[in-house]
């Protein structure tokens, strides 16, 4: 289902995903064309884009498709029965969604491959997390690690904010980054909330650094057996200890 989408890669099979590297002249409902109608020309073309991909994501679930409006945070409201993820970067939007049956959460996060601006990096990590950082750029260059940092962050954002209708800041949670099996961790500092009868601490996922982007995703699956998730390595695991942080899509905005 996700074959011919980049971010595809670090998906599970079950959620459909679609993306694009430019945007298009898509149609937008009434209602979306009346939330919309006030921004710059910029915004409206990626949020026109970012919904186009998110129909087609729907119509690979075997869905119509449907307006979505921005919630109170600027977060997709998505139909009764779906969950999903969009983010939009320069030069790259997407979609994820996946059937509530199949998923608690999902978040998604793309950023270009670029460290980011001075003084980000210590407004959004924790002194272990800066250290680690340094360590990855030294031993792993070519990897804007920084960066990743704050795209992991920001799926955390993504996927906690669906559970708990909470802000969680960039402090409020602690990554761990894998830089060879392309996987991250995130322990919630802040309480979490109870997920598959147990309460969230922490979230796995996944990421990628290709093409110019860096690209993060989380998904939990909704379906377990004795505690085992399917398609381990792709979901959000409720392990450890800890509390949380939320982030959206561009910059804690996630429409």
């Amino acid at each position: 289902m996700n074959a011919e989408a980049l971010i595809g890669n670090i998906l599970p099979p079950w959620v459909a995903a679609v993306d694009t590297f430019k945007d298009h002249d898509a149609a937008l409902f009434a209602a979306e064309k009346e939330v919309i109608s006030k921004s710059v020309e910029k915004r409206r073309a990626e949020f026109a884009t970012a919904r186009m991909c998110a129909r087609k994501a729907m119509s690979a679930l075997g869905l119509p498709p449907q307006p979505l409006l921005p919630g109170v945070r600027g977060e997709p409201q998505w139909p009764k029965g779906l969950v999903g993820s969009i983010t939009h970067c320069a030069g790259y939007r997407a979609a994820v969604i996946g059937a509530r049956s199949e998923a608690i959460t999902i978040g998604i996060d793309a950023e270009p491959d670029e460290t980011v601006p001075n003084g980000v990096l210590d407004a959004i990590s924790q002194p272990e997390e800066r250290e680690a950082i340094r360590t990855l750029s030294r031993e792993h260059p070519g990897t804007s690690w920084d960066r990743l940092l704050f795209s992991a962050k920001e799926s955390v954002y993504k996927a906690w904010f669906p559970l708990t209708k909470r802000w969680l800041d960039f402090e409020n949670a602690l990554v761990t980054i894998d830089p060879l099996r392309g996987t991250f961790t995130a322990r919630l500092l802040v309480n979490g909330p109870h997920v598959l009868g147990r309460q969230l601490t922490g979230f796995s996922g996944r990421w990628m650094a290709e093409e110019g982007l860096i690209l993060t995703a989380i998904v939990i699956s909704a379906r377990a057996d004795k505690g085992r998730h399917r398609s381990a390595g792709f979901v959000v695991a409720p392990t450890g200890s800890g509390k949380s942080s939320a982030i959206s899509e561009g910059g804690r905005t996630t429409s």
